[in-house]
């Protein structure tokens, strides 16, 4: 387990860890993320798993990157319709969007090429 901090910024908070041993490219695969003591409701932890292996190959069983960005983006074009709209999150905004942008390539040069959706590099 390997805890990961650069989201948090003061103390308490979520606590958030890579659960899994890296796999194929080098990435984890499944993520908890963790509620500090006594928060309301019932959650204590989410596990977040990505996709682990080709889709082809071996079926959706995760998240992509492309799922939990377009969720932020989405959240952030919420804000700044809204009361929170500032310039700190239309350039985190823009930031998402060029970041699916490239995500969305690599995936598009890959089908181009026949590989998308094996493991082939």
């Amino acid at each position: 387990m390997r805890t990961i901090k650069e989201h948090a910024l003061g103390p308490g908070g979520l606590q958030l860890d890579a659960v899994d041993a890296v796999g194929y490219g080098n990435a984890n695969h499944q993520y908890l993320v963790t509620f500090p003591p006594n928060t309301p409701g019932e959650i204590t932890a989410y596990r977040i798993p990505f996709q682990n292996g080709p889709i082809a190959e071996v079926g959706v069983n995760g998240l992509t990157n492309e799922v939990l960005l377009a969720i932020v983006a989405d959240r952030l074009r919420g804000f700044q319709k809204g009361l929170f709209a500032c310039k700190p999150n239309a350039c985190a905004l823009t930031h998402i969007e060029e970041a699916l942008h490239w995500l969305q390539q690599r995936t598009i040069e890959r089908m181009q090429r026949g590989v998308e959706g094996t493991h082939v590099i």
